[in-house]
Parts: C-alpha cells; structure tokens; sequence
C-alpha cells in the first residue's frame, strides 16, 4: 500500500476555479490548510451513519481554533432535498456564519452535492472543503464544483455550479466502506475508462478482485486515473457547455432508472445499465463494432454489476429521460461513443430507435 500523497490539480479560467484534489491515506490533517487564516466558523456537514467520523472532524478543527459545527442530514438520496438545505441554512444562520466562513462536507456523493449547494447559495457562495468517504464521491460527485438537490420530477434538476477549495481523498474511509457500496461506485470509473482512459478498464480486467480491494495500490491506481480524466474535463469545461457533457455517458437512461425507483438504487447500479444502452446505442447507430458494444456488459458483469432492466418500464424510463439536462425541447440527446475513448453527443428524434435499443437490454 503507497503511503505517498498525490496531488490532482483542477483549474479553470478564474482563481477560484482552481484548487487541489488530494489522494491518499491519514489526509484528514490538511483540512486546516485549505481552510485558510480567514475562515473563523466551520459547519461540518455529514449524513447519520458517518455521524461518529463528522464529529471527529469537527474536535480536530475545534482543536485548532476554529469555531465548529455540524448539521446532521439523512443517509443518501433522502439527504438531497430542499428541506434538509433549508435545515442547513438555519444552522449557518443561527450561528452567525459570513462570507468568509466555510462549509466541510463528510459523506459520500449525496453529502457533496448538498453541502455544496448549501455553501453556493449562502450569502450567495461561501467556502467548501469536500471530504469524499465513498468510491463514487472521490471520483465523481466531490470533483468538479456541480452541486445539486433532487425534486419530486428529477434528480439533480436545482442546483449551481460551486468549485471547493479542495477535495481530500482518504482512501482510508474506503476500507470501512460495505463491499456492495465499493463496486457501485466502481461504475463511474468504468465511465472513465471508456470515454477517456482505457487503463482503467485494463486495470480492472487483469485482476477484478484486486480492483475491488479498498487497500490496494491497483485502486488507488484506479482512483487516480478517474480523478485526472475528470480534473481535465472540468478545468476546460467547468460549466458543461461542451466537453463536459461527455462525463454523462450513461446518466440520461441511468438518472431515469433511479427516478423510477424512487432513489432507492444505487447511483452506479443505475448508471451501469444506462452505459450498455448508451453503448447498445451507438452500435444501432452504427458507430460502434459489436466488440466493444460487448466489452460494456462483459465489463460490468466480471464486477456485479446490473446490465438489463425491467422491460414494463419504458414508459416511465421515457419520461424521465424527457426530463435529463442535456435536453433540447422535445429533442433527447444522448452521449455515445465513436469508438473506444472517443465519445460524441447523439441527437435521437426518434423515440422508435431508443425503444428498440432498449428491447436488446432489457429483462
């Protein structure tokens, strides 16, 4: 296991879009670094099953002198809605926090994206330090300054665009993290692997015990690589008016999925079925050989991971598909691939086309 840690640069056109991604084990010492000598007051955001780890983060700044906090907020999705914002922003106001304060967010992909949004919207944007505890949080949802809560109508539908401070990756929180929790979040890499960096997928077929094994330099590999690709991507495109876009292969079927299930599936579950649509998608589209197409659910499959879904759905999966951002009017777009890290954005006028890409994944 390397001890060393490794610092991932995001940058962007203005100051404040630049900050550090840190990657390594027993990082939680350098929180106070990025904090800064201004910031006076800090509220430590955390969900209930990590309440033991917010707290313990919430004595060490205490111990050096910061005035802190924290605002408990409900496990995973159920965390991601206006009324626990608006349970945060009591807190922040209660307290006196001021612009020059900040926000430390504790948890997985859920805690960031509503912490996030909770430090973009006070006093109309304070400091935010996001201490990912989750695979899917590392390399996703704490990276890349996208914040956001769901509705009744969508995930993710409210929210702004907010880039931290810093992120501080302990790949430590990973060895406490349930084995099912791990390979979920193991999807987005996959993602990255095939838009971006083919690596990772080798990585992973080589050895997929290893891949998985929360103390193993071959993750932290993984974790790494999945960083950099989203560390590029967002320093040219912070505000997903191009490239961007490119990181939601599999989220326009993938979002739809967890709508219909009402949030009680697992973000990369969801995603792992809409990458094989996307991907049986662009073989319809004739954009890809059947090899790759292939690769996706065989891929996903070596892993655990769901590659079909329900076939009584597609109404439903319709709808909320309608609802996804890359949207136009009544005109789905879908991120495809052109070839292996090669991806593209596919306009579909047609819903007959996506209801027959769907028959091919569906159970």
């Amino acid at each position: 296991m390397t001890n060393a840690v490794t610092t991932i640069k995001v940058t962007g056109s203005q100051p404040a879009e630049n900050y550090d991604v840190l990657v390594g084990h027993g990082l939680l010492g350098h929180v106070a670094t990025y904090l800064g000598e201004r910031v006076r007051r800090v509220l430590v955001i955390h969900p209930r099953a990590l309440r033991t780890t917010g707290e313990a983060v919430r004595e060490d700044l205490a111990a050096q002198g910061f005035e802190s906090f924290t605002a408990e907020i409900p496990d995973a999705e159920e965390g991601k809605h206006l009324q626990v914002a608006g349970f945060c922003w009591q807190v922040l106001g209660q307290n006196d926090f001021t612009r020059s304060d900040a926000i430390v967010t504790v948890g997985g992909g859920a805690v960031t994206d509503l912490g996030g949004f909770v430090a973009a919207t006070w006093l109309r944007g304070v400091k935010v330090i996001h201490i990912p505890t989750s695979l899917l949080g590392m390399v996703d949802a704490a990276v890349g300054g996208k914040t956001g809560i769901n509705t009744a109508e969508g995930k993710n539908l409210v929210g702004a665009f907010h880039p931290p401070a810093a992120v501080i990756a302990d790949l430590d929180a990973l060895q406490t993290l349930p084995a099912n929790e791990l390979v979920t979040g193991m999807a987005e890499s996959v993602k990255c692997g095939f838009i971006a960096d083919p690596r990772i997928l080798e990585l992973i077929e080589e050895d997929v015990k290893d891949a998985t094994n929360a103390e193993s330099d071959r993750l932290r590999e993984i974790v790494e690589r999945s960083i950099q690709v989203k560390a590029e991507v967002v320093s040219a495109d912070l505000k997903e008016s191009g490239r961007r876009e490119f990181l939601n292969y599999g989220h326009t079927l993938g979002h739809a999925i967890e709508l219909a299930e009402r949030y009680q599936w697992r973000h990369g579950a969801a995603v792992s079925i809409g990458m094989v649509f996307a991907a049986e998608l662009s073989r319809t589209m004739g954009r890809i050989d059947d090899q790759l197409a292939e690769r996706h659910k065989n891929i996903l499959e070596l892993m655990g991971l769901p590659t079909s879904y329900r076939n009584d759905r597609w109404s439903a999966l319709l709808d909320g598909m309608r609802r996804d951002k890359k949207s136009r009017g009544d005109l789905l777009r879908f991120v495809v691939l052109d070839g292996l890290a090669k991806p593209a954005i596919q306009e579909v006028p047609d819903t007959a086309i996506l209801f027959a890409t769907y028959q091919e994944i569906a159970s």
